[in-house]
């Protein structure tokens, strides 16, 4: 009797505690819908009307899930992934870095680099150690590894600096930093590539944009993209891997049509 008991009790709290690791594993997404977080005011990534290659990217994916896509907009500033995916009020950040350690990421879709971005009737720059940069006025955002390798090669004095953290909602740095190159403000420039190249083609005349070597040392230049996944959602992340897979050719063409410099894995830029 006593043994029955035992064994009741025993089932008991094994069901107990798989109920609770099953609820610490569920998984909110909602297949229904596409839900994607983003920030409304953010080109060339993404927009509230639907203009940002991020946009594109997400309705290839909803595509070829067979839903619609349902945005939650939110500044892509301080407390973005705790209010949006961090909330449960969408399921995926289509463009996060490899790395980002408040998200899952998914398998990188692409890798693309910091670029240098000059007038076409400029000389060409070549590399963070090109001669020209001394004598330039070279526009920066602050906080980013070209600021902070141009400052260990002396060039502090020649930097002028954007801000990197800002409500996108008012402000738009990058926008600013290229323009001010094709008027004359300042000589160079130096964006993350997406950006860079987006910009860069929206001034009369084009601007040149031109990716920046690889870096020797510990501070990175280039980096793979993912997209963000909540953390313990397992078969969400071998969804949306599947759809990158399916998907790579098309959205290679979405990001080379917005001007994005891509690189491949032997860090070779893909052209086509």
């Amino acid at each position: 009797m006593r043994f029955s008991a035992a064994i009741a009790i025993f089932l008991l709290v094994l069901s107990c505690v798989s109920m609770r690791a099953a609820a610490q594993t569920a998984e909110a997404v909602d297949h229904t819908v596409l839900r994607v977080c983003a920030d409304a005011n953010n080109l060339p990534f993404s927009n509230e009307k639907g203009e940002g290659f991020e946009n594109k990217i997400a309705d290839l994916l909803a595509g070829e899930l067979g839903v619609s896509v349902r945005y939650t907009y939110f500044p892509d500033t301080i407390g973005f992934i705790r209010n949006t995916l961090g909330a449960r009020r969408c399921d995926l950040i289509i463009g996060t870095a490899s790395g980002n350690e408040l998200v899952q990421n998914s398998n990188p879709y692409y890798r693309s680099t910091y670029a240098f971005i000059y007038r076409a009737d400029a000389q060409p720059v070549t590399s963070l150690d090109d001669p020209l940069l001394k004598s330039a006025a070279i526009g920066i955002v602050a906080g980013t590894p070209p600021a902070t390798l141009l400052a260990q090669r002396g060039l502090l004095g020649n930097l002028r600096s954007y801000q990197l953290l800002v409500d996108t909602r008012f402000n738009s740095p990058a926008k600013d930093l290229v323009h001010d190159v094709a008027t004359g403000t300042i000589d160079i420039g130096i964006l993350w590539g997406p950006i860079a190249g987006y910009y860069a083609k929206q001034e009369t005349p084009p601007l040149v944009i031109s990716p920046l070597p690889p870096q020797q040392g510990p501070m990175k230049l280039d980096y793979r993209i993912t997209m963000g996944i909540r953390p313990n959602e397992p078969e969400w992340k071998r969804t949306i891997n599947d759809l990158i897979r399916k998907k790579q050719k098309d959205i290679d063409q979405v990001l080379l049509s917005y001007g994005v410099p891509l690189l491949d894995e032997k860090g070779e830029p893909i052209t086509h």
